[in-house]
């Protein structure tokens, strides 16, 4: 199945994208670690790494590869522009084999090759998306019973992980601030693809931002995406960072796809033989993040770097082997 020159660019934006984000992971990480030598680390509540230059190189990295994904949301559908992300746990996991001494197993490097071959299996079987010809059908998919009821649950998921499972769990086990980015990230994405839409049809002579409902979404995008930053720069000070990469994303993904499919019903027009294969690719995904992360302290005997160790109280802290 060949691609439209839409999926084309938005494939090629992706792929931009996953670049930058990878790199950031470990610029921001290299910062947080700066940061936290002589101040309160974000991990524990510190924010003090807003005062650190290097913590922001790696969030500009990121601002940029996320206007890439930005921008590919409006040329394809997010089943194909999603699963591209598996590129970013690749640049991840290589640099901070090389830059933070995070050994990447010979099994992480077949993680990454699994990651490769199953986004290529994505690229060529993604679905042709339906034309929209303005927010407001975006606003009719999203005000249908099936996305607000997925809506709902999200919230309601989100809101027990921050205010119930942050404080007891969030410092011992990874999948409480993944959970709550990725989450949220479905709704953001779904609200990355309305404005997407509004802008490339802004740019092409019909003004979209006339309606409250463009307006609404850059409202949601712009709260959900703090959200995620918050929660993001807590997992990535207390866990190590090849381990969050591909767990992120495989939650993240998943979310994403199910929520594209409710929300515009990408891959309706596919037929049975598509399906499998997009899901054959997204298996295969799937596995080589598994490996990257069941194999990431394999061979790795350099010692654990505790948390922090300023006083008594935090002689019992949760240390970066997670």
């Amino acid at each position: 199945m060949g691609l439209s020159p839409d999926n084309i660019h938005g494939l090629t934006l992706a792929v931009s994208s996953s670049i930058f984000i990878g790199t950031s992971f470990i610029i921001k990480k290299k910062g947080l670690k700066k940061a936290g030598t002589t101040r309160t680390r974000a991990g524990l509540g510190g924010y003090t790494y807003l005062y650190e230059p290097l913590w922001w190189a790696g969030m500009i990295a990121m601002i940029v590869g996320e206007i890439a994904n930005f921008a590919a949301y409006a040329f394809a559908p997010a089943i194909l522009v999603t699963p591209l992300g598996s590129l970013s746990i690749i640049v991840s996991a290589v640099l901070a084999h090389f830059v933070l001494e995070e050994k990447l197993h010979i099994f992480g490097v077949l993680g990454c090759v699994l990651c490769v071959v199953g986004s290529t299996s994505i690229v060529l079987h993604a679905p042709q998306e339906t034309p929209i010809h303005s927010v407001k059908q975006v606003w009719q998919h999203a005000t249908q019973p099936g996305f607000i009821i997925y809506t709902c649950i999200v919230l309601i998921l989100v809101a027990v992980l921050i205010f119930w499972y942050v404080p007891c769990y969030g410092h011992t086990h990874m999948i409480v601030y993944v959970g709550i980015c990725s989450l949220m990230g479905s709704l953001t994405v779904m609200s990355v693809k309305a404005v997407g839409i509004a802008l490339k049809l802004t740019f092409s002579g019909t003004n979209q931002f006339k309606y409250f409902e463009t307006w609404f979404f850059v409202l949601v995008l712009a709260v959900f995406c703090l959200f995620q930053v918050n929660y993001l720069n807590k997992a990535l000070d207390t866990f190590n960072t090849a381990v969050i990469s591909p767990v992120y994303y495989v939650m993240f993904t998943t979310f994403t796809i199910l929520a594209s499919v409710i929300l515009f019903k990408d891959g309706v027009s596919q037929n049975g033989s598509q399906i499998v294969t997009e899901l054959c690719g997204f298996i295969t995904i799937l596995s080589g993040t598994f490996l990257l992360h069941k194999t990431k302290d394999m061979g790795d005997d350099s010692p654990k770097e505790p948390l922090v160790v300023q006083s008594p109280s935090h002689v019992d802290s949760p240390t970066n082997s997670r």
